[in-house]
């Protein structure tokens, strides 16, 4: 089976979008599928105003449908609803090929969040983009029920997974600052919420690990705390397993890999009760959610981090991506 994942985030982004599809790559063989990408990469594109991190592609409808149909895959799957994705839905409708799509990114806020448009608006758009899928991939249940609220229809659940081997507690501490540490890693942009970490009264060091749009502006504003920037692979492993607890801010997030990787590094999570940390803390207890961010911080510091990684290491990629790609011939056969 050849599945061709069309995807506007793509390299040199490092999110949760992208980690994700290249493991569904990587285990994709085992399940009898060969997969393939188009990705910004085969054209133009300009920086996306606010975030110019992001480059969104230069991609007419046309090119697309021709890649496509010169690909010749058994089955497209959309993973994002930028330009690429647009025109991938338009190519999959006019060849009268089925698709499947995932929910990965809460767009309405975070458009919200920097510019004046009414979240109902974006929401529109999106059910728009989403309705003519064979199935929509979503991440947690309390995202399908959100989802389902706003009239989305035809979801079913594609879950997460975590490298347990690179991520693990370890006995060397590679931060050399006072105790106890509470980190962050993700973007450092509006959407995260970052100012209702880093303004806690908490003892010890914030450490923030990422970069975006907002850091020069929270660097000077919270010179308490330090900034790492952005590390990946065994650097970011080892700085996990230096902190104590893990606090993730976001209230826009639909999962939060980062989560996992905490959690198998050997960190309880605080964390605000919205949709990701409640759907992966659930019952556990490897981890405190509570809309008084510094109360759940300081709670978190009790839990024992040999629950955390017991727990992290249910996650995994394998289950994952049998998952996409149940979800994939489920959604062939249908067509």
């Amino acid at each position: 089976m050849r599945v061709l994942i069309v995807t506007d985030a793509w390299r040199p982004q490092v999110n949760g979008v992208v980690r994700s599809l290249e493991y569904m790559a990587e285990h994709g063989p085992a399940f009898g599928a060969e997969v393939a990408f188009l990705t910004p990469e085969r054209f133009r594109s300009f920086p996306m105003p606010t975030y110019p991190e992001i480059r969104l592609s230069l991609a007419g409808p046309e090119q697309v449908a021709r890649i496509i149909a010169e690909a010749a895959p058994d089955h497209v799957h959309i993973a994002t609803e930028g330009p690429l994705g647009w025109s991938a839905r338009s190519a999959c409708k006019g060849q009268g090929r089925g698709f499947t799509t995932s929910y990965h990114t809460r767009f309405p806020e975070y458009l919200a969040a920097r510019l004046p448009i009414p979240e109902a608006c974006s929401y529109a758009l999106l059910r728009r983009f989403h309705r003519e899928a064979k199935a929509v991939m979503v991440s947690t249940p309390s995202l399908e029920r959100e989802l389902k609220a706003r009239g989305f229809r035809n979801m079913v659940r594609w879950t997460r997974g975590v490298d347990t081997t690179l991520f693990r507690p370890r006995h060397e501490r590679v931060l050399d600052c006072p105790g106890p540490v509470f980190l962050y890693v993700g973007r450092v942009a509006v959407e995260k919420n970052l100012p209702a970490f880093l303004s806690l009264d908490l003892p010890g060091t914030k450490v923030v690990v990422g970069d975006g749009p907002a850091r020069q502006d929270l660097e000077r504003h919270y010179g308490d705390a330090r900034f790492l920037g952005a590390l990946t692979g065994e650097d970011l492993a080892q700085v996990y397993a230096s902190a104590d607890v893990f606090v993730f801010p976001s209230l826009t997030d639909t999962f939060g890999i980062v989560l996992l990787e905490a959690l198998a590094s050997g960190l309880p999570v605080a964390a605000f009760p919205v949709t990701g940390p409640v759907d992966v803390i659930g019952a556990s207890g490897c981890g405190i959610v509570d809309p008084d961010l510094r109360k759940a911080a300081l709670a978190a510091l009790e839990i024992p981090k040999s629950r955390c990684r017991a727990y992290g290491e249910t996650f995994t990629w394998n289950e994952s991506a049998r998952q996409f790609f149940s979800h994939i011939a489920a959604a062939r056969a249908a067509a």
